[in-house]
């Protein structure tokens, strides 16, 4: 660490520099990233409902219809037209309307009024569209220029319009509302006006460094590009603080700012690094997702957590050197209160406190196991004002595409009857239902055979009475599927919004069982060598456990639904960004452990604690609501309000049930020889006059007075690491 604190109070002009410059390239280059808004090219390779999607792209050249346009007073010769002109839109690969299942030179009334009714009812116009991927804000936006107010659209093409108008937009209004708060919050907690927009240059850039990396990878998802950014710089700001305040305590031994910064560096280096490998294990969990979101969003994540951490340790140290002196300039006097006395009420009141959490613990498991979960957009996507105007006038339609193989018409007869027979199944159209079975399709033109058979596969459409999300829902596609195999095998397809939903949920539920073990393993192990002991690992993480629990139960209680993906990933994000509250708590807890009884460190451990994970608390779930008030995707809402109270249950769960815990187990951490749980090594007080006196020693000459921290090092190497000329013993000029 030498060489690069030397290197960066040398070169700090030029570090500046540096950075600042790829901020503005990589910030250029963000603008060049693709960004994703169909949540289904998450889905494995191998799902069900991807593969069909590809089949159905080669054989039939066509994706099924993802937008409903309603255009209202049309005459059956006005709607045709109406079809022509949508046709003629970029981006629109298909449109279905009434001509293309009834005979219109056939008087409507002597016609199956079902069918009609589908698609024109008291004189309005319901089209079916299939948009391309990647054209839907184009074809959408091109279709209200064409037709004005008087139409109508819902569907899943439009959901993703909407998502690609406002992703950047509400990005951009996200950091509009978390910058300033975040400025207030660090003004209140450090001494100068002018150290807060500091930090948030350091972070920021890391930021913006991380995003504009992503033009490595080629694309990222709507979802990554709305959360990660706002997680990086709340879980990250840490960093800064704890290098300044380091800093700030160098600069009263040392000579010059200069030697100040290097000893600062080395001093907060162990802990920044400490603290960003929890974190940077939380989001790894999710890079092993088969959800590809998972990766995709723990990915960007992690890179960022590291550029924050190298910003940190590089620009940031050259930053404050070079502003120091306007620093000084701008202090004001610290604005947060003295916290002793709550610790003195917690310790307390630690014993109620202790059985209300533990018994709140149990109820808040078990609720949250038992919540109702969606996970695609949930109801809201379709309560829309255009949705409801649709559904009102034509009914519910679901849309599902079978693909079987096209060797046995009579085992596809069998199938429609089979499906037609099922609930709430309103049509079925397949080559037999429509042609028959009997009939060869050699005799028929191209381009009727080519509706319904591949080179491979036949395809059967289904429509149903349900709305893409629910229960019954999955149950069809799992019915439909079922006969299906019971006369073809294994060898069959089905696609579908209800059918990618149905394999998204099989798979974020798979997922989920794999990334908390591996989350919790991981910072088990971080824990384990940085504690030297087995329990309080599982003291620590078993605190924030519950504030996870209590998080993730109040939709249960509250008999909401809840996102599966948001739970997912904001448990294990929730768990790499707030267990260094427990750590800090638990280091200082076991520092002043050496020099006081159990409850009296307590006392000592809150007041000292309190203010710093107040702040870092504050920041995140400030992050969190700053999503959720600004976006008007419900995933990145959800996300958010988890996230913010993610944020703020720890805070309080660390504060008044750690501190129980930790006293209880006070005999077990420290003095069991029966199994090896103690601290390495460890010394504590045990009330003793001899215990205190070497408890209470001072520290050899030449060192600087410190500390044994969480990694087991000094935090505060000696003045023997740098020359003695270096040194200052005079106070600060």
């Amino acid at each position: 660490m030498n060489g690069v604190s030397k290197f960066v109070v040398k070169k700090k002009g030029l570090i500046v520099a540096l950075v600042l410059l790829l901020t503005v390239v990589f910030t250029w280059l963000f603008f060049q990233v693709k960004i994703n808004y169909n949540m289904t090219d998450y889905l494995p390779e191998d799902a069900n409902s991807t593969v069909a999607l590809n089949v159905m792209e080669t054989e039939f050249g066509e994706a099924i219809p993802n937008c409903n346009v309603l255009i209202r007073d049309l005459s059956i010769e006005e709607a045709l037209g109406t079809k022509a002109q949508l046709e003629e839109i970029d981006g629109i690969e298909k449109v279905s309307w009434l001509d293309d299942v009834v005979d219109l030179k056939m008087p409507l009334e002597v016609q199956d009024q079902d069918m009609i009714d589908d698609y024109y009812r008291n004189g309005d116009a319901l089209f079916s569209v299939t948009i391309a991927d990647g054209q839907e804000r184009a074809a959408t936006d091109h279709i209200m220029e064409t037709f004005g107010d008087d139409v109508l659209m819902n569907g899943n093409a439009v959901e993703q319009a909407d998502s690609q108008r406002l992703a950047i937009t509400e990005t951009v209004k996200a950091i509009c509302v978390l910058g300033p708060l975040i400025i207030l919050i660090l003004m209140i907690a450090t001494t100068s006006w002018l150290e807060p927009f500091i930090y948030l240059t350091a972070i920021g850039a890391a930021v913006l460094i991380n995003l504009g990396t992503e033009i490595f990878r080629g694309e990222i998802s709507y979802v990554t590009l709305a959360v990660a950014p706002m997680l990086q710089m709340a879980v990250s700001l840490d960093y800064a603080v704890f290098l300044s305040a380091s800093f700030s305590k160098r600069r009263k031994t040392c000579k010059d700012d200069a030697t100040a910064m290097q000893y600062a560096m080395k001093d907060s280096m162990k802990s920044i690094a400490a603290s960003a490998l929890t974190t940077i294990f939380g989001f790894f969990a999710l890079t092993l997702m088969d959800f590809k979101i998972g990766p995709d969003m723990g990915i960007s994540l992690v890179k960022g957590v590291i550029l924050s951490f190298v910003s940190c340790m590089t620009f940031l140290p050259a930053a404050i050197l070079l502003l120091n002196k306007w620093i000084d300039k701008t202090r004001h006097r610290r604005f947060l209160p003295d916290f002793t006395g709550a610790g003195k009420v917690a310790v307390k009141i630690r014993n109620p406190i202790f059985l209300v959490v533990a018994v709140l613990a149990v109820f808040c498991y078990l609720g949250q196991g038992k919540n109702q979960f969606t996970y695609g957009s949930g109801d809201a996507a379709g309560n829309t004002e255009a949705s409801v105007a649709i559904k009102e006038e034509f009914g519910e339609t679901n849309t599902m595409v079978l693909m079987v193989p096209n060797t046995n018409r009579n085992y596809e007869k069998v199938l429609c009857n089979e499906i037609e027979q099922m609930d709430h199944v309103t049509d079925v159209m397949s080559y037999t239902t429509e042609v028959g079975a009997e009939i060869p399709p050699e005799y028929l033109s191209d381009d009727i055979r080519e509706n319904f058979y591949g080179e491979h596969y036949a395809r059967i459409i289904i429509y149903s009475d349900l709305p893409d999300e629910c229960d019954e829902a999955f149950t069809l596609v799992e019915n439909v599927r079922g006969s299906a195999r019971e006369l073809y095998g294994d060898d069959v397809l089905s696609c579908g919004q209800s059918a990618n939903l149905y394999d998204m949920k099989n798979t974020i539920e798979a997922d989920n069982t794999l990334v908390n073990i591996v989350t919790v393993a991981a910072i088990y192990v971080i824990l384990l060598i940085m504690l030297k002991s087995w329990i309080l690992p599982i003291i620590l993480i078993l605190t924030i456990k519950i504030a996870i629990w209590i998080n993730m139960a109040i939709p249960f209680f509250a008999g909401s639904s809840l996102i599966y993906l948001g739970y997912l990933v904001v448990s294990t994000v929730q768990m790499g960004a707030t267990i260094d509250y427990a750590i800090l708590l638990a280091d200082h807890y076991l520092e002043n452990r050496k020099k006081w009884r159990a409850k009296e460190a307590m006392e000592k451990t809150m007041g000292e604690v309190i203010p710093s994970v107040l702040v870092s608390a504050s920041i995140l779930a400030i992050a969190g609501f700053a999503l959720a008030l600004v976006s008007s995707n419900d995933m990145v809402v959800a996300l958010g309000i988890l996230i913010g109270r993610g944020a703020l249950l720890p805070l309080l769960v660390v504060h008044i049930f750690l501190p129980a815990l930790l006293i209880l187990l006070d005999k077990l951490i420290f003095t069991d020889k029966r199994v090896p749980v103690t601290m390495w090594e460890m010394e504590y007080y045990k009330g003793d006059e001899k215990n205190a006196a070497a408890s209470r020693r001072p520290e050899s000459e030449g060192k600087a007075a410190g500390r044994t921290g969480f990694l087991g090092v000094k935090q505060e190497e000696t003045y023997e690491d740098l020359d003695d000329t270096d040194i200052w013993t005079g106070g600060k000029e």
